[in-house]
């Protein structure tokens, strides 16, 4: 598990084609690395992989064929950032929110409009996710935690403080960018009752009320 705080901008070193799949060699940047060992998770722009070798500055990981179709990873060329975490320890502080790594889908960036001195985000997502997403809710976008501030159909909004834009692959997005998305866990788990009959069923109200309808 990770909590969406991105703990540093690294970069692509190099991609290895490696049987049909891809080995990915990531230079970590002032990531400490030297808690991890050979086996852990480590989260690249929202991705959970699993680090097969360590450098003093990086680490390896091998891509499979379905996480390079479905998740951004799949466009990533040598000397890309990319957000990276550490996986969460049990006495940490959990700033952001509970996620998981596993990428749902592609979102897109629509819009960046300055916002005081912010920025104020538009994502667009496929009508699949697009229900779990709800104002005022977290959703996972690259890894970073963001609190979502309205939501139109398949697209929502977010606020970008220039924190998050400096010290995050924001910097080096742009309109029409594709981004990963990770909707909350406990949307999933709510539909996976609902749908499997192991709970009372909610009255519909309750559902719009809470992004989930």
């Amino acid at each position: 598990m990770f909590t969406g705080i991105i703990q540093s901008v690294g970069r692509v070193a190099r991609l290895e084609p490696r049987g049909g799949d891809v080995r990915l060699h990531v230079d970590t940047a002032e990531l400490d690395l030297a808690d991890v060992q050979l086996g852990d998770s480590i989260a690249v722009s929202g991705v959970c992989l699993t680090a097969i070798a360590l450098e003093p500055r990086g680490f390896s990981a091998d891509v499979s064929n379905e996480t390079l179709s479905l998740t951004s990873l799949g466009g990533l060329k040598a000397g890309d950032p990319v957000n990276l975490e550490k996986a969460l320890r049990l006495a940490d502080r959990l700033g952001g929110h509970l996620v998981s790594g596993h990428v749902d889908g592609l979102g897109k960036v629509v819009s960046i409009v300055p916002d005081g001195r912010s920025q104020r985000w538009t994502f667009e997502v496929p009508a699949n996710l697009a229900r779990y997403i709800a104002a005022k809710g977290s959703v996972c976008i690259d890894g970073t935690s963001l609190t979502v501030n309205e939501v139109a159909g398949s697209r929502f909004g977010v606020n970008l403080i220039p924190h998050t834009v400096a010290h995050t692959a924001f910097h080096a997005r742009r309109v029409g960018d594709a981004v990963n998305i990770e909707v909350d866990v406990v949307a999933r788990y709510i539909e996976r009752l609902l749908s499997g009959g192991e709970t009372p069923k909610l009255d519909e109200a309750f559902l719009k009320q809470h992004g989930f309808a």
